[in-house]
């Protein structure tokens, strides 16, 4: 046993210290990105936000929406052949959705069938709660070489070494968070996990060193927390509870009190078990909880509300692209984010 004494922190632990700027206004700003991966050599470009393959989110319906914002959509790991047919068709969206699939045999099946009828889809995202196992690193491997010219996600990992494995394996992506998002009962349940932006930070440089990138995965409350993710060098940010609640991503319904909401759930939730594997399997515990989201309306508020809290954090430090985010960064270490003497936003 040892102890690791260097503080690692969180994104509310952070705020950006502003600086001056040339930039007259936040419509200057230049959010959209163009990435060449490792090993696909698949040139991307958009505004490089993704929505979580999580129910509720990585639906057909929202993933129709984000993309023509420019922003990609993980599906779930649920989606029949029939279901992906109705997007497969639709302008570019193959460029803007990511096929999910676990490391089981039945999963992995589910994928090569879409993908031999469907063979445009580009991405593939391996998602596993546990990244640092020696399978997992070997299933990537043997994805990469099924899939040479496919651009492969692998994760999620928290640390350097392992964000290298899985470069190594044959991800050109690798998603980076254990514990931090707004349904995941990880670090409780099992005492694992890392604070959110150092495991960006960390990963972040591990991953460019070998040519590769990474999504921030997870523990996004607020816009400005997709800037610090940005700003902690994330090639991507991954989103599950900000876009959650929204009629896009479908979901029954619950009348209560004249007020309208929607269910929301981890993926490691009993409520996800249940529904896809016929509930728990009896050597593991449920690591995510339900929660019922009040129903909101279109989801283009919100995309807009994100996309320019982002181009403002920008204008603050003097970016005046994404790009240039993470090169303007300075973080500073703060108690408190924000005042909450009205109450919590």
């Amino acid at each position: 046993m040892r102890i690791e004494e260097e503080i690692k922190l969180d994104y509310s632990d952070v705020l950006f210290r502003p600086k001056r700027s040339t930039l007259k206004s936040r419509k200057d700003v230049d959010l959209n990105r163009t990435y060449k991966f490792k090993y696909s050599n698949f040139i991307w470009k958009g505004t490089p936000i993704i929505a979580s393959n999580m129910d509720g989110v990585g639906e057909i319906n929202l993933a129709k929406k984000l993309s023509s914002y420019k922003l990609m959509t993980a599906l779930t790991k649920q989606h029949t052949i029939k279901q992906i047919e109705a997007i497969y068709k639709l302008k570019d969206l193959p460029n803007f959705v990511a096929l999910s699939c676990g490391t089981n045999l039945d999963s992995f099946t589910r994928l090569n069938k879409i993908l031999k009828k469907y063979p445009k889809f580009q991405f593939i995202c391996i998602d596993v709660a546990n990244g640092y196992s020696e399978n997992f690193s070997h299933f990537v491997s043997n994805v990469r070489k099924k899939y040479p010219k496919k651009t492969i996600i692998a994760g999620n990992v928290v640390t350097a070494d392992m964000t290298q494995e899985l470069v190594l394996s044959g991800a050109d992506i690798v998603k980076v968070g254990i514990g931090p998002g707004s349904v995941c009962t990880t670090r409780i349940q099992t005492g694992v996990g890392y604070p959110q932006l150092s495991a960006v930070m960390e990963c972040a440089d591990a991953a460019h060193g070998l040519g590769a990138h990474i999504i921030a995965d997870g523990g996004c409350t607020c816009p400005g927390d997709v800037a610090k993710g940005f700003g902690a060098g994330a090639d991507f940010v991954m989103l599950g509870g900000m876009l959650a609640g929204h009629r896009e991503g479908g979901g029954s319904i619950i009348k209560e009190k004249g007020k309208q909401f929607i269910e929301f759930y981890g993926s490691s939730s009993e409520e996800a078990n249940e529904k896809h594997y016929g509930g728990l399997a009896d050597y593991r515990s449920s690591e995510g909880k339900k929660v019922k989201l009040p129903l909101k309306n279109s989801i283009d508020k919100t995309i807009k509300d994100i996309l320019g809290g982002v181009r403002s954090s920008c204008t603050y430090v003097g970016a005046p692209s994404l790009k240039q985010l993470s090169k303007c960064t300075t973080f500073v270490r703060v108690n408190n984010q924000y005042n909450d003497t009205f109450g919590k936003i």
